[in-house]
């Protein structure tokens, strides 16, 4: 029982975690509320976001990559494997602000794929041990925490091991924060520089994409606070 109530009901995980638990609740509603506002404004050019998409593309002369939907709310996203820009519905054929914002932004990552930006090549060549460790790192820090309880000699070892592939789970997500705040600040300027957007638009387009990228903040905070208590439960029972 007792080694129950060490995993389910430590209150330490609640002083660590809580604060960007909160902290990730407020930057969805914000971006949610943001783009629901930005959503219903039309855009004067008129454009679809696969059309600004596009037309983004051929202004850097970028043919290789195809634009397609996916139904997903708000799942938009740049596959650099496959050279794919994958738009929601409501962004793929949507004419709003919030549309012509988003599929810009995501062309940003097509456009650093392009130039090779140092970041985004980091941040994909984290993704296949990111992956590794969003999926194992918990259950060896657990599995090798109960060892540790046991008093078993290698548990130490295996937590040690789940808190490494941990820390590149947060490494990525330190890395993706550069890769993301960049392709906001390259679509603003691109929608502006284009004249697919004014100025008074771009207000709106920014504040979507501020709200988005505090998502990523979020997120952050999240996994280096997660980090910080699992190395305390590591490093404190192994004491």
């Amino acid at each position: 029982m007792e080694t129950l109530a060490f995993f389910y009901f430590d209150p330490m995980y609640f002083v660590y975690i809580g604060p960007a638990i909160l902290l990730a609740m407020w930057a969805q509603m914000k971006v949610k509320s943001a783009y629901a506002h930005a959503g219903r404004v039309p855009a004067r050019s008129g454009l679809t976001g696969a059309e600004t998409a596009q037309r983004i593309l051929n202004a850097h002369g970028i043919t290789d990559v195809a634009i397609e939907p996916v139904k997903s709310f708000l799942g938009d996203h740049y596959d650099p494997r496959h050279k794919v820009l994958r738009l929601s519905p409501e962004v793929y054929h949507g004419r709003s602000l919030a549309s012509l914002g988003i599929a810009a932004h995501e062309v940003g990552h097509a456009i650093q794929d392009s130039v090779a930006y140092a970041p985004l090549a980091i941040r994909n060549g984290l993704v296949p041990m990111a992956s590794v460790g969003s999926n194992l790192s918990v259950a060896l820090i657990i599995g090798g925490l109960l060892l540790m309880y046991m008093q078993i000699a290698f548990g130490g070892i295996v937590a040690a091991i789940g808190l490494g592939l941990f820390g590149v789970v947060v490494l990525f997500q330190v890395v993706n924060l550069p890769v993301e705040f960049n392709a906001s600040r390259r679509a603003r300027e691109i929608l502006i520089g284009q004249g697919m957007v004014s100025a008074g638009e771009d207000k709106l387009v920014g504040k979507v994409l501020t709200a988005a990228a505090m998502t990523y903040v979020a997120a952050t905070i999240v996994a280096i606070m997660h980090m910080l208590y699992y190395a305390s439960l590591v490093f404190g029972r192994r004491n």
